[in-house]
């Protein structure tokens, strides 16, 4: 089939939209040597910052997920007063600068808020704790699941729905044998946006848990104290990580 003008300039802005993508990562590689990519790779306190990365976003997205999806499907199958208001609250965190979102965390989560207060009756404290940095990469990444199971939702043919209810099964049922299953893939996709957005964060999980360091915090402090020439390896590895785990995600997904 002969290209077309129209598919060649499409070629051509889209290859440029991708080296813009790829330029920087590449650079990250090459300004880094393969000694300072492996002494950054056997960092135990790099290695320990993405571990606690990666684990905090995956346990704040899994715990999320409880409360996302049900209001997700709720947003999807119902028409109700000031819908388009709870959309807009939905999407608040993506807007508003991230420094700004974690001083609202701190907020509520610091000795003296309403949540740091009942943590603190029972030993608990979100200040410089993985529950802390857990709240601030929730707040800033649900989002994406609940639009993403929303839009899978609605998706669901309204009348297979119908059809279960009709044959006895009941709602509860119906949600778990017909509509989860036929919004599984837009499910998982959410998931993996909202995990991975997640173990990004920086700005909300600085002022609200500094420590224990996440690995966009260490990175930042490696490169406030010793400049691009230890932040660089370190940002390389992390990148890596991002990339192997994230590639297998969408492996999953895709054969989901």
């Amino acid at each position: 089939m002969e290209r077309s003008g129209r598919d060649l300039a499409f070629a051509f802005l889209g290859g440029a939209v991708l080296l813009f993508i790829a330029a920087p990562i590449a650079g990250l590689y090459l300004a880094s040597s393969p000694h300072a990519l492996a002494g950054a790779a056997a960092d135990p306190e790099l290695r320990a910052s993405i571990w606690l990365s990666l684990w905090v976003s995956m346990a704040g997205t899994a715990l999320s997920a409880l409360f996302a999806v049900p209001l997700a499907y709720l947003l999807a199958r119902n028409t109700f007063p000031l819908k388009g208001l709870v959309n807009g609250l939905i999407d608040l965190p993506v807007i508003i600068p991230h420094s700004a979102a974690g001083i609202a965390l701190l907020g509520i989560v610091a000795r003296e808020g309403w949540l740091g207060r009942a943590a603190g009756a029972a030993g608990l404290s979100f200040v410089d704790h993985p529950a802390g940095i857990m709240l601030a990469m929730a707040f800033v990444s649900v989002p994406f699941l609940i639009n993403a199971a929303r839009d899978g939702f609605a998706a669901v043919p309204v009348r297979l729905e119908r059809i279960a209810l009709t044959l006895g099964a009941s709602p509860a049922r119906v949600f778990f044998t017909v509509s989860v299953p036929l919004a599984w893939r837009s499910i998982l996709s959410g998931f993996i946006l909202m995990w991975a957005r997640g173990i990004s964060e920086f700005g909300a999980v600085v002022i609200v848990a500094y420590n224990p360091k996440t690995a966009p915090v260490l990175i930042f402090e490696k490169f406030n104290s010793y400049g691009l020439g230890q932040a660089v390896p370190a940002a390389a590895v992390l990148v890596a990580v991002s990339l192997l785990v994230f590639t297998a995600l969408r492996l999953v997904k895709d054969e989901a």
